[in-house]
Formats: structure tokens, sequence, C-alpha cells
């Protein structure tokens, strides 16, 4: 990208942020519209990758108002598929009617999202591990499907260029998209910065955000247990880059994208430091087990951040704002200014439900090509590899340098029987990055 093609990027980051602020807000009223797809109500909806968040997600999607029904899945594993299909039925109690996926519509192995995609449905959710979201967000538009993924949207920066251009097309078609970052759609959320975007706080000098947690699942297979490397990657999928792209992506985007939000910027560039401290057995592949990043946005106010997977440790999951007036604890839902602290208090429905009757809403409305949060998706997921580049490398790294990087994190091929893109050594061992060493552009 040039400079001028960076300056429009933002700006346009700015109008996609501020539409997506209001949130329930402007989509509330349009629950009632005309009916979908010429007189047909019922959304079909197809489900690729039936683990804890796809269940989630499809159960929260036939949640939604209307009629709705779960008609293929696939997954990469036939056991997984099956025991997610079947949690997500016993989840929706009433509901489970809405699950009518019959033998023909359940699909298994790495081209299984195709076969989804081609099935008649209206509406893709996407929700396998990170790495694969800009192949299937690619075909899922190229198909001309309405999408909900999970964030995040990429593991590399060929990946967010991908779904950025696929963002654009989506756009063109008319395709509503979205993005899992819930918290765009959470009243406390919305409220709080509006006021921090109305000046309640004052100018913005700098923000905290934090994911410190004890660490999520550890591996569920042993080596043992799997035929080949790649499955042994592929269910252990959390810990290696290329499809999860560490804790950072899969997680503390969260709080990457309120800083954004905040901001209505995306950083210039990143330093950062971490490692290997606790979690080094060899189980947990190759990623970190801790980040501190340090952000530069372009008018020079910083963002610090941190995430850690270490227990028995401090383990705040929130971001704050601090201006030249007050300060916001925005996760809290709240803003202090002098002596006088303002709280939210409002509907504490639960934000994921809300972003898919916001989304199921826009297309029943008609109004599918106004709702796209595919672009502020991948800006986030962007900060949040920016960060991880900075943390492997040991150096400051350039938003422009980062974006416009030819570093595939992909395998050259999708096969059981083909490698993965890093390979243990004798002893099971992964070569971890080191900084000041590992070379990350």
């Amino acid at each position: 990208m040039t400079d001028k093609s960076n300056d429009t990027s933002r700006r346009d980051f700015i109008k996609t942020s501020s539409v997506a602020a209001a949130g329930a807000s402007l989509l509330g009223n349009f629950s009632q519209a005309r009916a979908f797809a010429d007189g047909d109500e019922t959304i079909k909806v197809g489900l690729i990758g039936v683990g804890g968040r796809g269940s989630g997600a499809v159960a929260q999607a036939l949640s939604t108002d209307g009629p709705v029904i779960l008609t293929a899945v696939a997954d990469a594993f036939v056991d997984r598929l099956e025991e997610g299909l079947s949690g997500i039925k016993a989840g929706l109690g009433a509901n489970a009617d809405r699950v009518q996926v019959d033998q023909d519509h359940k699909f298994v192995g790495f081209g299984a999202y195709q076969q989804v995609i081609n099935s008649d449905i209206d509406l893709v959710i996407l929700t396998t591990p990170p790495g694969f979201r800009p192949i299937h967000f690619d075909a899922a538009v190229k198909a001309g499907k309405h999408v909900f993924m999970e964030k995040p949207v990429a593991t590399d920066a060929p990946g967010i260029r991908s779904v950025l251009e696929n963002a654009k097309i989506a756009k063109q078609k008319g395709l509503a998209v979205g993005v899992g970052l819930q918290r765009h759609h959470q009243p406390k959320y919305i409220d709080t910065v509006k006021r921090i975007h109305d000046g309640e706080i004052g100018d913005i000098i700098a923000l905290r955000v934090y994911w410190n947690s004890a660490g999520v699942w550890d591996p569920r297979r042993t080596r043992e247990e799997c035929k080949t490397e790649m499955e042994y990657q592929m269910r252990n999928w959390y810990y290696y880059t290329w499809l999860c792209g560490d804790h950072i992506c899969e997680q503390h985007i969260h709080n990457l994208d309120v800083g954004n939000w905040v901001k209505g910027q995306l950083p210039v560039r990143a330093w950062g430091m971490g490692g290997r401290q606790v979690r080094t057995d060899k189980k947990y592949g190759e990623i970190f087990d801790h980040f501190a990043v340090e952000y530069e946005y372009p008018d020079g106010t910083r963002m610090f951040s941190q995430c850690r997977h270490i227990p028995n440790t401090w383990r705040p999951v929130s971001e704050h704002a601090h201006g030249t007036k007050g300060t916001s604890d925005i996760s809290g839902g709240k803003i202090t200014v002098g002596d006088e602290t303002w709280r939210w208090k409002g509907n504490k429905k639960t934000p994921y439900q809300i972003e898919h009757d916001d989304l199921f809403a826009a297309i029943r409305a008609g109004k599918a090509a106004e709702y796209n949060e595919a672009e502020y998706g991948a800006t986030s997921t962007m900060t949040a590899i920016l960060g991880r580049m900075a943390t492997y490398s040991g150096k400051p790294i350039e938003w422009d340098a980062a974006i416009n990087s030819e570093k595939s994190l992909m395998p050259a091929q999708f096969s059981y029987i083909a490698d993965p893109p890093t390979m243990p050594n004798e002893n099971g061992e992964y070569p971890i990055p080191v900084p000041g060493v590992t070379n990350v552009l």
C-alpha cells in the first residue's frame, strides 16, 4: 500500500467503526421488516467448523427471530462433527427442530467447506481454526453467501489482504458479513465508547488493554493417538501459529479491537516483548505464553497491551482509556471525571446473541449490503498480527511493512499426509521464535 491508500483505509475504517458502534440500536427496528428471499422467510444456514465456538455460534444463529434452519455442516474430523451436532441439538431445547441436517449434508475433510458452501444455503458460519478463515471467506463470497465468521479472520498478512479484498466484493454483491467481535454489539461498550467519542474524558492520551489468563485447554490428543503430524496439529490447533495466530490473535484481538474502536485509527507501528516461561512443555507446540506490546497511533497516542497464559498470575481481561479530562474503564462501563463517576446500567443480554440478532435482522430487512464487519475484523486481526511480529522479532515493526509482508504461514498442501509449516525434531520439540533472531517479514 502507498501512504495515500493507507490514509484512505484508515478513513474508511473510522466510518465502518462508527456504523458498527451503533450496533443493536440501528438494527433494532428491522426485525419486523419484509420477508427474506422473495417471499421465502426461511434462512438456511451452513456451519463450517463444529467445535465449541461453532456450536455456540450456530445455536445463537438458530435462536434469532424468524424461520431459520441448519441444513449442512462440515468439519475436519467426523468424530468432532457428530459430537458437535449432537451438542447443538441438545442445547437448543425447544428449537432443536431447527437442526435439519440429513446424512448427505454432513461433510468431512479439508475440502468439506466447499461442499457446504455449494449446498442450498443462504448464510454460512465460519468457525474453523482461524488459519482457514481467508480461504473459506473467499469461497463464500464467490458463491454469494451471507457470512458470519469468528475472529480472528486470518493468521498472516496475505490472509488479511485476501479478507480485505473479499470484504469489498461482498459489499458489491450486497452480502451481509458479521464478525465475532461481539463488543461492538454490547450496549455497555456501545454507550461507553460513544461517551468517549463525544469528548467526556477529553482527548485520548493513552490506552491500556489486557487479556491475561491461566491459559486454555491442554492438547486434546497425544501424538500417539494421531496418525500424522498434520492430524496432530489440527487436533491441537491452538498451539500452532499457522492455525491459531498465537493467543495474541486468538484472544487478545478483542481488547486490541476496542482500542482501535476508541481511537478511530489503526496503529502505525509496534514494539513488543514476550516468550515462553511457564508453558514450555513440547505439548504446547510453538506459541508464546506471554506478550507485552506497545502500539503507536498516527497522532502519537500509545496503546499498552498485555496478554498471558500463565496460572496464578494477575488476570484482568479489560480495556481502559486515559484522557485529558478523565479516565474510562471501558470494559466496566465506567467514566470518571474528577470526583464524578458515570456507571453504565442497562440491558445485560449476552452480546454473543445480539450480534446474531443484528446480522439476521439486517438480512431480513433488506439491509445486507450495509452490514459488513469484515474490514474492521481484518484490521483488528492485523493489529494483533503486528504485535506478534514485533514480539517474535524483538524489533519495531511498521504497519505498512507488516500488512504488505509476503510471508505466508499456511502449508503448501492441505492433506493429512502433507507436512505442516512447522515440523518437530526427533524429540517432538518445535522451533520457538527467538527475539533478535527470528525474521517475521
